[in-house]
Order: structure tokens, then C-alpha cells, then sequence
């Protein structure tokens, strides 16, 4: 029955969006065998019923709305010998009973799902990931806080990723790993750009002559395509060497050449180098730290992360090059789910149990797994972007609290593109924002959930200043062993060229099968 369910889920998808049909279709065939391992299928169906005062998000003429939102979906993990995967699938038909919304708005997709396939033993593997979620099509445009309002500056997105690659060992003397990645981004937006890149590294590792010295090289190539822009590639060859301090600390460098068209027609080649720092001193605290000079200057990742009985700490500063703003990474449920898997691992050890563990704290807390910080956008060229991200839980007797904090710097690379886009119009885009989730156990079924979230946009001008703030309050209860239900109340406030704000009464029913 389960099965049944996510075969007719995936094609009312693709009647919609054709190639979603292509990416699912072969992992829901592998997805039904049980034999590749400890299967977990979770059906489920929500009702959601939103009062609203201004679904239009017009300041001047608001006008109020009553909107349905069906949404059966089907969750899927796979822990087995071969597979590991998550899969998580949701189609909503939104209703408005006074028909506010045009047609495209009112069948939703939502999909998030990544794992690995072992095609051959230890030697043949397959990464997968895929994305679909409303994202703003602009940062300077109009910002909601609901996917069911009517906002034209918002747009459907998919990501899709697929990444077979070799891993083994060369003549007893290297390592060895060649990786072919293909990326695909498309958007529903008639003025948005889609992308598609294709990857290919091949690289080998081994020890020297010396003690606890490592050698390293690799090579690879990058091509990106836009659909309202032009094709970028970028060459790279590298050469590194690794010392272990310690059993936790390590070191390392490494010299080489990048080549590519990021700032002119033909490539041009610079030389290139870079050194990081590894150090893991316990279980529970890591850092690691990557600084790179390339040819549009520096760049660098650094990675801290720190848990206790009740806390989790995560901090990571990113800059490099993107291809998109939208995408943010594959291979995560949302980052406050990412926070409590990671403070219950002294709990429950075993990643699948503590997956079911996490689910069921979140919604008996009424706390949202992947709420984002900050509204991502789309863009039609290589970008430049420095991201920095700091979040924290404290999970109590019957308290939790997760904080998240984010701040971004885009700017446009490809100075050749003659595409239109936000990095068209400002040199450079400022995003900054925060949540903070306060959830309180009235009952041992019933949660208190607090949440409010604030992100700010800035451009050249005053005309690209936005802020977005958000609050909401939420009681959250299970009804029997298998359905939960929460009634909240929403107030927004936007400030920009179109300011609004909106007030709504929500609440919604989820029965899982």
C-alpha cells in the first residue's frame, strides 16, 4: 500500500514537472525491495486550513482568504548492505475558497531525498540527491512567510544531483576515487534561468617513505550551463602533502593550476594553492579549516562543531564560487533537524533508530525540521558568495531551544553574462537572518511552540532594502496513536518597496498511516 501510494504521488508530479517522473522513478523501484536492507516506509496525509487577512500580501488593498491545503506524502529510509537512503515526498492541492490564487499556485510539490547505492562491492557507488521547494525568485521582490500566499516573486525549484563513482586501490601503493556528477536546477519561473553542470575528479592518495606523511593529487574539470546566460569551465590539477601531528590533528598543503573563462572568453591559467588544519580531540567537538587562494582571490571553509548531554554548537564560513544561490546543499533534512540528530547520538547510537527518535521529538514539540533563515534566489551566472551559519540547541526536561543564525555576501563572477538578475542590478547582495524556536511540554502530549524569525536584504540602494519578521505561536497535541494536530496564530511584517502585513489563524490534522 505504501508503495502503491508513492507510484501515484510520483506521477501526479510528473504530469506537472515531466522530468521529476525520470529522477524518482528508479529509486521508488529500488526503494521496494525490503531485501536491501532495514526498510522504514512511513504514509502519511495532512489537512491544513489557514484564515488569512491578506493573501495577496498587498499592504494597500489586503484582502482576506480561507485556504485548504491536502497534502498526502510518504517517507522512506533505507539502511542496508548496498542502500542508504532518505526519501521524503509531498504533493499539496491548495484550495481558495474565494479564488484568489491563479492555477499554477494551487498544486504544490515538495521533495527531499539523498542517498548512496553500492553498485559493485566496495569498488562501484552511486550518490543521489534531489530538492523541490517554493523559493523567492528574487531577494529585492516581495518575501512571504507562507508558500500558500499569492506571491507572484515566488517560484517552484528543483535541484537534482547524481554522482556515480569509482573508489579502490591502485597496485597496493595508492587510493584511488574517479567521480563523474551531473546537476540539474529548474525553476517554474518564466524569467528564471535553469542550470546544469557536469563534474568529473579523479583523485589518488597514499603514504611516503616518511612516517605520518601522505601524499595526495588530483584533477578535475566544471561545466556550467545557463539556460538565460553562457557556459563556464574551470580546470584544476593539484598536488598535496598531509602530516600527522597526532592521532586527532593533522595538516596539510597542496600547490597547483586552475584554469577557466569565470572573467574573460577564452580560459586563462593561474596557479593555486592551499592549506588546512583537521583536528578532532574528542567525539564530541571537531574543526576543520581550509584556506585557498584561487584566481578570483581567496577562498576558504572552516567547519566547528561541538555537543554536550544538552547542547549542540555548529558554526561554518564558506567563500567560494556558486552556481546558484538557490542551491544549498544536498544531503540534509533542514538545519534543526541536522542539530538534533547530531545531540541525540548519545541517546541512541544506531542512525536509523535515532532518525525515528528525532522525528517523533519533532512533532510532538510542534518544531518544523527545515524551516529556513533566509529566502535563497535565483540567479543566471557564476556567483561569488561568502556564507556564514551559527546554530544552537539546548534540548531541557521539557524545554527545547534551537537558535539559527544566517549571513550571506553574493556577488556575480561571470562579468561576461549579459543575463538579467538580481547580481545584475547590485554589485553586491546582503542577506542576514535568525530564528529562535522555544518549544515547552505542557503535557506528555501536548507542546507550547514559540517561533520568531527576522531576515534582512540589502542591495546598492535603498530600493533593494527589504526586511521580512515573522512570529508565530503554536499548540501542538496528539489525537489517538497515529494523528497529531496544531492550531497557531501567524503575524508578519514586511518592509520594502511593497511593505504588507499579514495575520492568520492556522491549524492542520496529520494522520500517518
Amino acid at each position: 500500500m505504501a508503495m502503491d501510494m508513492a507510484k501515484v504521488m510520483v506521477m501526479a508530479m510528473s504530469k506537472r514537472r515531466p522530468e521529476h517522473l525520470l529522477a524518482l522513478t528508479g529509486l521508488l523501484l529500488v526503494a521496494s525491495t525490503s531485501a536491501w536492507g532495514q526498510v522504514t516506509v512511513t504514509p502519511r496525509a495532512t489537512v491544513s486550513e489557514t484564515i488569512t487577512d491578506n493573501v495577496g500580501l498587498d499592504g494597500s488593498n489586503p484582502r482576506s482568504e480561507q485556504i485548504t491545503e491536502i497534502t498526502p506524502g510518504i517517507r522512506i529510509s533505507i539502511a542496508g548492505t548496498r542502500l542508504n537512503t532518505y526519501f521524503d515526498l509531498g504533493l499539496s492541492q491548495v484550495i481558495y475558497a474565494q479564488g484568489t490564487s491563479p492555477d499554477r499556485r494551487q498544486i504544490q510539490n515538495a521533495l527531499n531525498t539523498f542517498g548512496t547505492f553500492e553498485a559493485v562491492d566496495n569498488w562501484a557507488f552511486v550518490d543521489f540527491s534531489g530538492t523541490v521547494s517554493q523559493q523567492a525568485v528574487s531577494a529585492f521582490g516581495t518575501q512571504s512567510a507562507s508558500n500558500t500566499s499569492v506571491n507572484a516573486n515566488q517560484a517552484e525549484v528543483s535541484n537534482y544531483r547524481i554522482s556515480p563513482y569509482l573508489r579502490g586501490r591502485l597496485f597496493h601503493a595508492a587510493d584511488y576515487e574517479a567521480r563523474y556528477s551531473r546537476t540539474t536546477t529548474r525553476s517554474d519561473a518564466a524569467a528564471a534561468s535553469d542550470v546544469d553542470s557536469a563534474d568529473t575528479s579523479v583523485r589518488l592518495s597514499g603514504n611516503s617513505a616518511f612516517r605520518n606523511l601522505g601524499w595526495s593529487t588530483d584533477a578535475s574539470r566544471q561545466t556550467i550551463s545557463y539556460s538565460e546566460g553562457r557556459t563556464t569551465e574551470t580546470d584544476r590539477v593539484n598536488l598535496g602533502l598531509t602530516y600527522t601531528l597526532t592521532p586527532q590533528l593533522n595538516v596539510s598543503a597542496s600547490a597547483g593550476r586552475e584554469s577557466n573563462n569565470f572573467t574573460t572568453r577564452d580560459k586563462e591559467s593561474s596557479s593555486t594553492h592551499s592549506v588546512s588544519l583537521n583536528w578532532r580531540p574528542s567525539e564530541l567537538t571537531r574543526l576543520s579549516a581550509t584556506r585557498s587562494q584561487r584566481p578570483f582571490g581567496d577562498a576558504h571553509n572552516v567547519s566547528f562543531e561541538h555537543r554536550s548531554a544538552r547542547t549542540v554548537w555548529r558554526f561554518t564560513d564558506s567563500r567560494d564560487v556558486t552556481t546558484t544561490p538557490s542551491q544549498t546543499g544536498f544531503g540534509s533534512i533542514g538545519a534543526v533537524y541536522d542539530l538534533l540528530f547530531s545531540q541525540f547520538a548519545s541517546i541512541e547510537p544506531d542512525p536509523i533508530a535515532r532518525a525515528a527518535l528525532v522525528d517523533a521529538y519533532l512533532q510532538a514539540n510542534g518544531i518544523s525540521p527545515s524551516a529556513n533563515v533566509v529566502s535563497q534566489f535565483l540567479s543566471s551566472a557564476v556567483s561569488l558568495q561568502r556564507s556564514q551559519n551559527l546554530s544552537f540547541s539546548l534540548l531541557g526536561q521539557r524545554d527545547t531551544i534551537t537558535f539559527v543564525a544566517t549571513r550571506t555576501e553574493s556577488t556575480r563572477l561571470d562579468t561576461l553574462a549579459t543575463s538579467v538578475d538580481d547580481l545584475a542590478t547590485a554589485s553586491k547582495i546582503r542577506q542576514q537572518g535568525f530564528s529562535i524556536n522555544f518549544a515547552h511540554r505542557l503535557t506528555p502530549d501536548y507542546s507550547l511552540g514559540v517561533l520568531w524569525s527576522q531576515q534582512n536584504t540589502s542591495g546598492d540602494n535603498n530600493t533593494q532594502d527589504t526586511r521580512l519578521r515573522s512570529a508565530n505561536v503554536n499548540l501542538t497535541g496528539r489525537i489517538g496513536k497515529r494523528a497529531s494536530a496544531a492550531v497557531g496564530l501567524r503575524h508578519v511584517v514586511f518592509d520594502g518597496l511593497a511593505p504588507y502585513t499579514e495575520n492568520a489563524l492556522t491549524g492542520n490534522l496529520n494522520v500517518q498511516f
